[in-house]
């Protein structure tokens, strides 16, 4: 058995998309529309047969309040792991992402988290 697919909740897939695209770098690999909303997938550009992650509409009533209160606790939905997260904030940083948490080195770990503007906290982790 092994990871195929793994989601975040979104609240608006076409912006979502733009983001996770052209400002994170993953690729798009699936788009199909489905009635009101689309199933979209996005690949690592480093392994576009690996995991995707699905861009998953927040329309359950569930959804929002819990991915708010997962925000106003400040803790990340996901995680994405980077070579050099001093080197992903700055970079991120001056294409306009908004971070809640700079780089801290924990152990032997470095994290920070941003916000993807679709209503999640993403933590970046490097090892």
């Amino acid at each position: 058995m092994k990871i195929a697919m793994t989601s975040v909740l979104v609240d608006d897939q076409e912006k979502a998309l733009r983001f996770y695209t052209d400002v994170l770098g993953f690729l798009p690999k699936n788009d199909v529309p489905m009635g009101e909303h689309r199933w979209i997938t996005v690949v690592s550009p480093q392994a576009p047969d690996g995991v995707e992650l699905v861009l998953e509409p927040d329309a359950h009533p569930a959804a929002k309040p819990f991915k708010e209160a997962l925000v106003a606790d400040g803790i990340p939905y996901t995680a994405f792991a980077v070579d050099d997260v001093h080197a992903e904030h700055a970079r991120l940083t001056g294409l306009g992402v908004t971070f809640t948490q700079d780089p801290v080195v924990m152990g032997p770990v470095t994290v920070a988290v941003l916000d993807d503007t679709c209503g999640n906290l993403i933590q970046l982790v490097a090892m």
